[in-house]
C-alpha cells in the first residue's frame, strides 16, 4: 500500500525561461497529490555561485540541459523514491551527497533546484495546505509575513542594451498594504513610461530582461532624476524610495571600478554614493562592490545609514555569509536558491543572516519562469523584501499576483518603511 507522503515518481523534462533558454521542470508524485518546479537562470551571476549544468555544443547555442535532465531522472530519482516527501532536509542531504562537489557541478544546481523545489510543493500539496504555511514548517522560527517589493522599473548593465552601469533602478513603495504598493508601483512605472516616449521616442520604451525600461541614457543621476520625476507627476512623492542595484563585479575591470564615463577607485566610488545618497532618497544598495572586496563593503556599511544588500559577495551560501558577517560586511542579505542548490540550503543561510539582523530580500533572476514559488518563500521566511523586476511580463507579475493573494488570506504586510 502506498503511503500519502511517500515519493512514487520524479520525472524532469525540459521547458524554457523568459529568455527562450532551456531550463527544467521536475514533477514529484506522491502517495496523494504530485508538485512541480521549474528553475531560473542568472545573466549577472557571483563567481561562487553554485554551477548550472548546460549541454554545451550546437543545440540551443549550448544551453540545452539534456544532461542535467538524464541526473535526474537516472541518478537522482531511484534515490528517492520510497522517501517521505515531507523530509526536506533528508532530501536535500541526499541531493547534496550524490553531487558530492561544494558547487553541485556534478549533477548541476539547476537539476538540484528543480527536484528540491518540486518535493517542498509536492510536500504543501499533500498536506493540502499552502505553500507558504509548509515552508513555514520546514524552518520553524518565523511569522508569515508579505514582503515589500522593489520594482525594477529602469534596467541597465547586462539586462539591457543601454549604456548605464548600474544594473537595476528600483522603486520600493512606502505604503500600509501590498495591494497599495503595487498600486505605487504601477502608476509610476506607466508614468515613466509615457514620459520617456515623450522624451526618447517609442523605442525608450523597450524592455529590459526584467521588464524595466532601457531607455538610451547613460548616467545614473539622469536615471534617479526621471524616476523621481514620474514618481512626483504620479501623485506618490510621499510613497516611495529608491533602491539601486550596481552589480560593481560587473563594472570593475583592472581595479578600476567603470560607471557613468569615470573609472574610480574604491575611495572614488564611495564618494560616489554618498553624493547620490545625499541628493536623493536611496535607501538600499545591493552590490556596491566587487564580490571579494569585504573590507570595502564592510565600510560602506559602517559609515552609510542605508541598506547595504549583499548578493554576489555571498551567493547565498552560509560560509561566505559567515565570513561577511564576522566583519561587518552588508546588513541585508539577497536570497536565492538556485545560488546554493536546495531549499534546506538557503533557509539555512536565511536563519544565520537574520540571527545576525540582517534583513532578507528574496529575489528572482534574470532569466524567470512563470512559477511563483519564491512568492511563498518569501512569506514563508518572514523575509522583509522580494524582488521579482517590474510590474511587467508574465513570469514577474506571478509573483506580485501571488503576494496579493496571500495578503487577501489575511498575512499581514511587513510595511517596515512606516
Amino acid at each position: 500500500m502506498v503511503r500519502k507522503y511517500e515519493i512514487i515518481g520524479l520525472d524532469a523534462r525540459q521547458v524554457f525561461d523568459s529568455r527562450g533558454n532551456p531550463t527544467i521542470e521536475c514533477t514529484v508524485n506522491v502517495g496523494k497529490g504530485a508538485g512541480s518546479a521549474r528553475v531560473p537562470s542568472g545573466a549577472s551571476t557571483g563567481k561562487h555561485e553554485a554551477i548550472e549544468l548546460r549541454d554545451g555544443g550546437k543545440e540551443y547555442n549550448g544551453k540545452g540541459v539534456s544532461k542535467a535532465i538524464a541526473n535526474i531522472n537516472k541518478i537522482i530519482a531511484p534515490q528517492l523514491i520510497g522517501m517521505d516527501v515531507r523530509g526536506q532536509e533528508e532530501i536535500d542531504k541526499i541531493l547534496i551527497e550524490l553531487d558530492g562537489t561544494p558547487n553541485k557541478s556534478r549533477l548541476g544546481a539547476n537539476a538540484t533546484t528543480a527536484v528540491s523545489l518540486a518535493c517542498c510543493r509536492a510536500a504543501a500539496n499533500a498536506k493540502q495546505i499552502g505553500l507558504y504555511h509548509h515552508i513555514g514548517s520546514i524552518s520553524h522560527e518565523w511569522e508569515f509575513k508579505v514582503p515589500v517589493p522593489f520594482f525594477n522599473i529602469i534596467n541597465g548593465g547586462v539586462h539591457s542594451g543601454s549604456k548605464l552601469a548600474v544594473q537595476e533602478f528600483m522603486l520600493a513603495p512606502k505604503t500600509k498594504s501590498f495591494a497599495k504598493a503595487m498600486e505605487v508601483g504601477v502608476e509610476v512605472y506607466h508614468e515613466l513610461g509615457e514620459m520617456l516616449k515623450k522624451k526618447y521616442g517609442k523605442s525608450a520604451t523597450n524592455v529590459g530582461d526584467e521588464g524595466g525600461f532601457a531607455p538610451p541614457i547613460s548616467k545614473t543621476e539622469e536615471a534617479i532624476k526621471l524616476i523621481l520625476k514620474a514618481v512626483k507627476a504620479s501623485g506618490h512623492e510621499d510613497e516611495a524610495y529608491l533602491s539601486l542595484d550596481v552589480a560593481a563585479s560587473e563594472i570593475f575591470k583592472k581595479g578600476k571600478y567603470h560607471i557613468d564615463g569615470k573609472a574610480l577607485s574604491a575611495d572614488g566610488l564611495l564618494k560616489f554614493y554618498e553624493k547620490l545618497i545625499q541628493n536623493y532618497p536611496i535607501m538600499n544598495i545591493e552590490d556596491p562592490f566587487y564580490e571579494e572586496d569585504f573590507k570595502e563593503f564592510a565600510k560602506m556599511t559602517d559609515a552609510m545609514d542605508i541598506q547595504v544588500t549583499g548578493d554576489d559577495i555571498f551567493v547565498t551560501n552560509v560560509e561566505r555569509i559567515k565570513h561577511g558577517i564576522q566583519v561587518r560586511a552588508c546588513n541585508a542579505l539577497l536570497l536565492k536558491v538556485n545560488q546554493i542548490g536546495t531549499l534546506t540550503e538557503a533557509i539555512q543561510a536565511a536563519k544565520m543572516a537574520q540571527q545576525s539582523d540582517y534583513r532578507i530580500m528574496v529575489s528572482h533572476r534574470s532569466g524567470e519562469t512563470s512559477d511563483p514559488f519564491i512568492a511563498d518563500l518569501a512569506v514563508g521566511i518572514g523575509a522583509e523584501q522580494i524582488k521579482s523586476g517590474a510590474p511587467c511580463r508574465s513570469e514577474r507579475l506571478a509573483k506580485y499576483n501571488r503576494l496579493l493573494e496571500i495578503e487577501r488570506e489575511g498575512v499581514s504586510y511587513v510595511g517596515w518603511f512606516q
